[in-house]
C-alpha cells in the first residue's frame, strides 16, 4: 500500500520547518540547549514545529505550550501586529504562547527557564507532567 501524498501546503510548511531547524538563531539554539538540561519529565520540546499555518520556534505538544524567541525586529509595528495575530490563532487552538526577547534568553536564562517551568507545571515547585509518549 502506498502512502497518500501530502497536500502541497503541508509539504511547504514541513520544508520550511526543516530549513528553520537547520538555521536556528544563536539565541534559539541557546534556549534549546538549556531546555534539554531541564528536569521536566515528559515534556518533549520540539524545535521549529509546524502548527496549522505557522512554524513556531519551540513547542511542547504535551503541555500545548509554544515558546517564541523574538529579536528587535519583532518590536516594529507591522511585525508586532503579525505576532499578535499569530498568538490569537495559536491560543484559539488551545496553545499558550510565551514570548521572550533575545536579550532575556542571553542575559537571564534562568529566569526564562523558570517562566517556562511555571507555565508547564503551574509553578516551579510542581511535579513534572506524565507524558506517555516519552516512554516509547
Amino acid at each position: 500500500m502506498t502512502r497518500a501524498r501530502r497536500p502541497k501546503s503541508v509539504r511547504v510548511r514541513l520544508a520550511a520547518a526543516r530549513r528553520l531547524r537547520a538555521s536556528q538563531t544563536r539565541t534559539e539554539r541557546k534556549l534549546w540547549d538549556a531546555l534539554a538540561s531541564l528536569p521536566l519529565a515528559g515534556t518533549h520540546f520540539r524545535p521549529q514545529m509546524d502548527i496549522g499555518p505557522y512554524v513556531v520556534d519551540i513547542a511542547c505538544p504535551a503541555a500545548k505550550l509554544v515558546i517564541e524567541v523574538d529579536g528587535a525586529h519583532h518590536a516594529e509595528k507591522e511585525n508586532a501586529a503579525r505576532d499578535a495575530e499569530r498568538t490569537r490563532w495559536l491560543e484559539g487552538e488551545g496553545y499558550r504562547v510565551l514570548r521572550f526577547w533575545n536579550s532575556d534568553v542571553t542575559s537571564n536564562p534562568n529566569g526564562v527557564l523558570q517562566s517556562i517551568t511555571a507555565a508547564i507545571h503551574g509553578s516551579i515547585e510542581a511535579h513534572p507532567l506524565k507524558h506517555e509518549g516519552a516512554r516509547r
